[in-house]
């Protein structure tokens, strides 16, 4: 592997990924809040901070290692997950449905202003590679986390997604997966299930979305 190209990748790639990580995980407490669970916000979760969501393992040391071994062909991390006692919502089962929409929605919202930022820079004829990467790079950061957070297994959010929108009987079956959930989403990752099947279909999904989201904007900048 490169070094130089390696450590140039790392930094364009290490704004998006914070931003990505700190509003996506501030976003589960704020909902949370305004639903009626203050848990996350009396712990300070509910900020822009991203040390309050870095965990020193699983969104740095492991994605690095990862990336070097494996000269960028696989990556995988964690942040610190935002705690939210869903007894305390207003509605629990419906609004664990918003709390864990919240942080893929954020997502897709920042995928929406880096396309858009983007969009700008070539418009203005600004060809600085660096920032043209990043922006590249925040999009393709989004939309990865957008789409891997929605699969349907708990304890990521499109199995609380999924537990929130099941019959009763049926939600408490899913629920039960949850203290292994982790590790067979892991295994299902380094089987290529979830990359095929799940992530490669919705992040293509996406890039039409923004594609379509973003078409007047690009109309007026030719």
């Amino acid at each position: 592997m490169d070094i130089q190209n390696a450590i140039q990748t790392v930094l364009i790639y290490a704004l998006p990924v914070l931003f990505a990580i700190t509003i996506h995980e501030a976003a589960h407490g704020y909902v949370a809040r305004y639903l009626g669970d203050n848990t996350a916000y009396m712990m300070g979760r509910v900020t822009l901070n991203p040390m309050k969501h870095i965990d020193p393992v699983g969104t740095v040391l492991m994605p690095l290692l990862l990336y070097f071994a494996t000269a960028g062909a696989f990556l995988f991390g964690y942040a610190k997950p935002v705690p939210v006692n869903f007894g305390r919502l207003r509605r629990p089962k419906r609004d664990m449905i918003w709390v864990a929409l919240a942080g893929p929605a954020s997502n897709f919202a920042q995928a929406i202003l880096w396309a858009a930022a983007y969009a700008l820079l070539v418009g203005a004829d600004l060809g600085e590679r660096f920032f043209l990467e990043m922006c590249k790079a925040g999009v393709l950061v989004n939309l990865v986390m957008w789409a891997f957070n929605l699969f349907p297994l708990p304890p990521l959010d499109g199995g609380r997604i999924l537990v929130g929108l099941l019959p009763w009987r049926q939600a408490q079956a899913v629920s039960r997966i949850e203290p292994w959930g982790f590790f067979i989403v892991l295994g299902l990752v380094l089987l290529g299930v979830v990359g095929t099947y799940w992530l490669l279909p919705l992040i293509k999904v996406g890039y039409v979305a923004l594609d379509l989201l973003l078409a007047p904007l690009t109309f007026l900048l030719q």
